[in-house]
């Protein structure tokens, strides 16, 4: 009886290994909340209250928003798959009113990778016993002979 009562538990722990990690990155829109932004109507404020913060903000123009999101599962310690990802562009007018709401299309998007190098630094490199013997091997100056006013 033990046994299988055993079994039936390291089976049921085994299936809940199996249970992929759920990832919610960012903010995806749904169509009803893109629909209530309307061109030529919507202010700034509006459309902060209606999707959130953006995601981003254009880096050479502030009157661009971008609402970015991804959902990804990942199984154990294999590499996260993508579920949903999702990238929309809300432009302004000067006024801060909505000239359009734009998809973007996240087919073309690649993951950055950063570059493994560094940055060359130029001097000496010392090692701990450098840094605290260092100054032992180096002659004490005799400031007892100097002249000057005390």
């Amino acid at each position: 009886m033990k046994k299988t009562q055993f079994l039936v538990l390291g089976v049921l722990l085994g299936f809940t290994a199996c249970e992929p990690v759920m990832a919610s990155r960012g903010n995806i829109l749904d169509s009803d909340q893109l629909a209530q932004i309307k061109p030529g109507m919507t202010t700034r404020e509006e459309v902060a209250a209606k999707l959130g913060t953006p995601t981003s903000v254009s880096t050479f123009d502030d009157k661009v928003w971008y609402y970015v999101g991804r959902e990804t599962e990942q199984y154990s310690f294999f590499t996260p798959n993508v579920i949903k990802q999702q990238a929309v562009e809300v432009d302004f007018d000067d006024n801060g009113i909505v000239t359009a709401a734009n998809m973007l299309d996240v087919s073309k998007s690649a993951d950055a990778n950063p570059v493994d190098r560094k940055t060359p630094t130029y001097g000496q490199q010392y090692t701990i016993w450098r840094e605290l013997l260092g100054d032992l091997s180096h002659p004490v100056p005799d400031l007892s002979n100097q002249t000057g006013s005390h």
